[in-house]
């Protein structure tokens, strides 16, 4: 299957071709939308078309019988462990976003209709893997997620894959925050052996008075984009941080949309970039508020430092405001590491890929220090470690 054979089609082409209901709202507004090339504005700094014109395997998606285990897993778009007494469904999914940015958002969810619901009861710690083990495939799933009002949990969200190449993986969440709950979401993806590429298209409706943390790493190489759209309601909070850390040939980002609907709604954005190798760096990100949302705060910054002459930043923070009562400010830098730190590290008897490695450490440090269950800060620093040291070795 190639997906750019999908551009010119009409909906009944599709709905026969893919064995879909011709009234499926979500390949409805695929096909309203349009494929994403160059020119569309979410994915004009990612050189989509390339994967989407590539010849995949379509996987079967049977639902097998869960095992217990300790972490969720799911693999290549199907659930085979959880935890005992963890909720999961296969289910339609009856909230569809009407309005997302990302058509590929609706494309997954046509293609697969039947979407992972993950309900979490009262307070959770949940671990969640991906694995993914087909080559030359289209791995395409969706997750709907629901937590409970006045509750607190955590989502751990990790990535592996091994020995395979040539496989686009399309997946994402609709998550939906319950009143006053929060709801803690950390993804950390090493990319690094050119084994997949992702397209991750994520819809999280905050609702009143909720608190949601989102924060992704993104370490390695390879293509990936995350495209993320947020609405919050009345005094709902995001605090979304996102740090890059790439090398070699890798294209890899965020785009994103956060939407203040909510009177006394609050968020607070940042991107940190660190970029070796030929890397591109993607930080597209809009804070709108409408005009129901009256007296807002709204906070977007992105940082980048270039450790590379061939690395390359593309940072375009954005505010789209209706009314005057509010509170908002963004913005955004690139440089490199200052010399003068360098020269004076490596003054004190400190090797030069040591200096380097401490002055990004305290440049991202900030975000890693944000995780207070020390066993998966740890993990991170351990994973940030390996990438760096690698690299290093391969730039020796």
């Amino acid at each position: 299957m190639k997906l750019s054979d999908l551009k010119t089609k009409t909906v009944e082409e599709l709905s026969r071709e893919l064995g879909l209901n011709p009234n499926n709202k979500a390949l409805e507004k695929f096909v309203e939308m349009g494929l994403p090339s160059k020119k569309s504005e979410a994915y004009r700094y990612f050189y989509v078309e390339k994967l989407l014109d590539n010849e995949y395997e379509t996987l079967d998606y049977v639902p097998r019988p869960i095992k217990e285990g300790d972490r969720i897993e799911v693999v290549d778009g199907i659930v085979t462990t959880a935890p005992k007494g963890m909720r999961i469904y296969y289910e339609v999914c009856e909230q569809i976003d009407s309005d997302h940015f990302d058509p590929l958002y609706y494309l997954g969810h046509a293609l697969y209709p039947r979407t992972i619901k993950i309900e979490v009861d009262g307070d959770a710690e949940l671990n969640l893997l991906h694995r993914f083990t087909k080559s030359n495939a289209l791995i395409n799933y969706r997750i709907v997620l629901f937590n409970q009002a006045n509750r607190h949990s955590t989502l751990y969200e990790t990535f592996d894959a091994e020995g395979i190449e040539n496989t686009l993986v399309m997946y994402g969440y609709d998550m939906h925050i319950a009143q006053d709950s929060s709801f803690r979401v950390f993804k950390v993806q090493t990319m690094q052996e050119q084994n997949y590429s992702m397209i991750a298209s994520h819809k999280i409706n905050v609702a009143k008075q909720a608190t949601t943390m989102y924060k992704s790493f993104d370490l390695g190489g390879d293509q990936a984009l995350q495209l993320i759209k947020i609405d919050l309601g009345e005094r709902a909070h995001i605090d979304a941080q996102h740090l890059l850390y790439l090398n070699a040939e890798s294209k890899r980002g965020t785009v994103s949309q956060i939407i203040h609907k909510g009177e006394h709604s609050t968020s607070n954005q940042e991107a940190k970039n660190i970029l070796d190798g030929d890397a591109r760096g993607i930080f597209d990100a809009l804070i709108k508020v409408e005009e129901t949302a009256k007296d807002t705060k709204a906070y977007q910054n992105s940082k980048a430092i270039l450790l590379h002459e061939k690395a390359y930043m593309i940072a375009k923070p954005q505010l789209e405001i209706y009314i005057d009562e509010l509170e908002a400010a963004h913005g955004s830098t690139t440089g490199q590491l200052d010399p003068k730190q360098l020269f004076y590290l490596q003054s004190r008897g400190i090797s030069a890929v040591e200096a380097r490695k401490m002055l990004v450490i305290a440049f991202a440090n900030a975000m890693m220090e944000t995780i207070r269950d020390s066993r998966h800060q740890e993990l991170i620093r351990a994973e940030f470690d390996r990438v760096f040291y690698a690299n290093a070795k391969e730039l020796s």
